[in-house]
């Protein structure tokens, strides 16, 4: 099997882990992060409405150069957004991707900006 497919499957698997504990409420959205090879998306989720609140992407932010910069500053810009809408506290959802290196940068961010996990 290809290399690319397995660390596929392994991320599907820890996804579906990571889902099974982490669920979004009213008081307490989920926060969810998607990443690619060039972009870098957020969104918080009330999971008993299935309706998004707040969403972000890399796109947005207007600094460019490392992923990660920017992914700090993504986070940054997301807990403004969020603050705005009224969420203060989420439950950090990493879609099974590892909690390194731009995700991990991300949730420094959020955190820096005020919200709460």
């Amino acid at each position: 099997m290809d290399k690319n497919k397995i660390k596929q499957a392994k991320r599907i698997r820890r996804r579906g882990r990571v889902r099974a504990r982490v669920s979004g409420t009213a008081s307490c959205p989920r926060l969810s992060v998607f990443r690619s090879n060039r972009g870098f998306y957020v969104q918080i989720i009330n999971d008993e409405t299935g309706k998004t609140i707040v969403s972000a992407s890399a796109g947005e932010v207007k600094i460019t150069g490392k992923k990660t910069v920017v992914s700090l500053e993504l986070g940054k810009l997301m807990a403004r957004k969020a603050t705005a809408k009224g969420v203060g506290r989420v439950v950090f959802d990493r879609n099974g991707y590892k909690y390194h290196g731009r995700v991990k940068a991300f949730a420094q961010g959020v955190r820096a900006g005020g919200l709460e996990f």
